[in-house]
């Protein structure tokens, strides 16, 4: 599994680039927010592969924010590679965090490929979602979005995950986990 690349930009289109790396040349797909940030002829991106039976593609991000987003709004049912990536180019990991805070079915309809009820549908399956990770770099909120995952992995519901790390006041991802746990016992 591909999960970053370096490289010489061969070619740079909105929202493809064509990365050589040693003489290897690869497709990357990247967000138009993504493409914007590339001033420079050589890169470096986190790389999220999608192997199907009949394709294999990779998608690309200079932040790792946005590559987080794109990889929880990938596991909603019905939403695809190419849906994400819209939702990646029209708002930031910060944005999109407060669109599903609020609830906020108008916004989430302006990213194309979204109708009604597609972006009723994409809230309603990430409102549990603790989507405070992507609000900044502070270590304290990413270490609680992962925990989070860590959690509903294990088969815990999202509203419960999220109410009991609430309660946490660990600072590291495995602390929170192991609070987070100790709580869920009681």
């Amino acid at each position: 599994m591909i999960i970053g690349i370096e490289g010489k930009i061969e070619k740079k289109e909105p929202t493809v680039l064509h990365i050589n790396t040693s003489g290897l040349i690869y497709e990357v797909f990247v967000s138009l927010n993504c493409s914007s940030k590339i001033t420079k002829n050589e890169v470096k991106l986190h790389i999220t592969q999608i192997i199907r039976e009949d394709s294999q593609a990779m998608y690309g991000f200079i932040d790792n924010n946005e590559k987080t987003l794109f990889d929880t709004v990938i596991k909603v049912n019905g939403v695809g590679p190419k849906v994400a990536l819209a939702i990646c180019s029209t708002f930031t990991p910060s944005s999109f965090s407060k669109i599903v805070s609020d609830n906020d079915v108008t916004m989430l309809k302006r990213v194309p490929g979204i109708g009604p009820k597609g972006a009723s549908r994409l809230l309603v399956e990430l409102s549990g979602v603790v989507m405070d990770g992507f609000a900044d770099e502070d270590s304290s909120s990413s270490a609680s979005f992962e925990a989070a995952l860590a959690l509903e992995s294990l088969g815990f519901k999202k509203d419960l995950v999220s109410k009991i790390l609430s309660k946490c006041k660990s600072t590291t991802t495995s602390e929170l986990v192991r609070e987070a746990l100790k709580n869920l016992q009681k």
